[in-house]
């Protein structure tokens, strides 16, 4: 993947960005860069919407399998992320969650994985109508913690990659 990723497109083969985690700690996530190099520079952090014009080719496959996210295993070795839990999100977009979502900040009493409850059974989240609807999903999840619901995820997860039903 980080050849493929290196010789389809200019810039670097990895993309960090500061997430916000357990309890409000900032960490940096790594990921594969699935976007043109610097196409955040004139617009600053945005959600990502289908067919943006920011995402590469290659960018198109690595979403639609999850395979950009493989390299967050190393968030999760550093104790950054679990496997399971809602997803991090950006600091400066959680700012204005909390404005207009004050008990957003649940979200963050529990440990952010590379996959969750949100993910496998809502929708990629390109406005805030999208955030609300994950948000009760991660609830769900947070207020039901289990073993078996964990094991689920994660069969659920498995199917949904092999299936490519990624953004």
């Amino acid at each position: 993947i980080s050849i493929i990723v290196k010789i389809t497109s200019p810039g670097k083969i990895f993309y960090k960005q500061v997430r916000v985690g357990l309890n409000g700690v900032r960490f940096i996530l790594i990921k594969f860069r699935t976007m043109y190099d610097g196409s955040e520079d004139l617009t600053g952090p945005v959600w990502s919407k289908k067919e943006d014009p920011r995402i590469t080719k290659v960018g198109k496959i690595l979403r639609k399998y999850h395979l950009d996210e493989i390299p967050q295993l190393i968030n999760v070795l550093l104790g950054n992320m679990s496997i399971i839990g809602p997803r991090p999100e950006r600091p400066e977009i959680i700012q204005d969650l909390l404005i207009d979502i004050p008990y957003y900040s649940r979200r963050l009493k529990v440990k952010p994985g590379l996959s969750g409850w949100a993910q496998v059974k809502g929708v990629y989240d390109a406005n805030i109508y999208d955030v609300k609807n994950k948000l009760k999903l991660d609830f769900y999840y947070i207020e039901n913690l289990s073993m078996l619901l964990d094991l689920k995820i994660i069969l659920l997860t498995f199917i949904i990659i092999l299936k490519g039903r990624g953004q």
